[in-house]
């Protein structure tokens, strides 16, 4: 079957916006120890995939950051109108997503995250280069506006199958990274740019870094990740895991590093995986990336 691409002309800050998002996922998927996620060490909780499945789901939606990009930059009117544009977009990568890594879902979540991000950029991009984080969370705040209303809310039971996102709203009362998009990342916010720019700081090199950051965030996302594979009890106890690792000094102290290492054992023991968190992480490396450029500490 031949893959579908949506073709348009990108110009050079559109390919530096995708650039950085592209990064941010290569970025995620590769640091470790990340408990119960895919490193470049480990398969984590996931017996479908691994370092190698990703890298080719990555290749598949690169192209969705650049167009969603340039996206931003060619939209005039509401801004709420660009999510179908960007929508779009993303339906034809996620096809070929699936076709590249043998039906294999790695990335859905990050492509419907990260293409609203980039098309905020791109957006943003076209009164200054200087890109705001807090300019991008207003913005995509507004391209997502009632999202969770139209869509959680208002759920069609009479549609058929619901999605893993309904069905746990459903559930739970959760609206997932819906509820995340429309209030302009509020974890990544709190929690994520917080938390790596305190590592950054500290000097204690990038991989470090991501995981810290992952940690950080980890306290906070009501990841439906977890409560897919899993229920609301384990939620929180992860939460509360996440916590005591912070407590203990994270990736800044040798108990901290333990206590990462011990979580990771136990949530492949037990399945669970905080890919929720996973996604935010990519979202905050983007958004740092946006506003800094450039990483200022080693990469080794």
């Amino acid at each position: 079957m031949a893959k579908e691409h949506i073709y348009m002309e990108i110009d050079k800050i559109s390919w530096e916006i995708g650039v950085n998002f592209l990064k941010s996922i290569l970025l995620e998927v590769s640091s470790h120890p990340k408990p119960g996620l895919v490193t470049s060490k480990s398969n984590g909780s996931h017996k479908d995939m691994n370092i190698l499945t990703f890298m080719v789901g990555s290749a598949e939606i690169a192209p969705a950051f650049f167009q969603c990009a340039q996206a931003g930059r060619n939209h005039v009117g509401e801004l709420s109108q660009l999510l179908q544009i960007i929508r779009n977009i993303g339906i034809n990568l996620e096809k070929n997503l699936l076709e590249g890594t043998k039906g294999i879902n790695t990335q859905r979540g990050i492509l419907f995250s990260a293409c609203i991000v980039c098309g905020a950029a791109g957006y943003l991009s076209k009164e200054s280069e200087l890109i705001k984080s807090e300019d991008v969370f207003n913005v995509v705040s507004e391209i997502t506006k009632d999202i969770v209303e139209r869509e959680l809310y208002g759920i069609d039971h009479n549609k058929g199958e619901l999605t893993a996102g309904e069905q746990l709203f459903l559930k739970y009362g959760v609206k997932g990274i819906r509820g995340e998009v429309e209030a302009g990342f509020p974890a990544v916010k709190e929690a994520g740019l917080p938390a790596f720019y305190e590592a950054i700081n500290k000097g204690v090199g990038l991989n470090l870094s991501l995981v810290h950051t992952l940690i950080a965030l980890m306290t906070k996302v009501e990841d439906t990740t977890i409560l897919w594979r899993k229920d609301w009890d384990t939620l929180i106890q992860v939460q509360r895991r996440a916590e005591e690792i912070i407590g203990l000094g994270s990736v800044f102290t040798k108990e901290g590093l333990e206590a990462i290492h011990q979580l990771d054992e136990a949530l492949i023991g037990e399945n669970i995986s905080p890919g929720g968190s996973a996604d935010l992480l990519s979202i905050t490396v983007g958004i740092y990336l946006l506003e800094n450029k450039e990483f200022p500490i080693r990469i080794l």
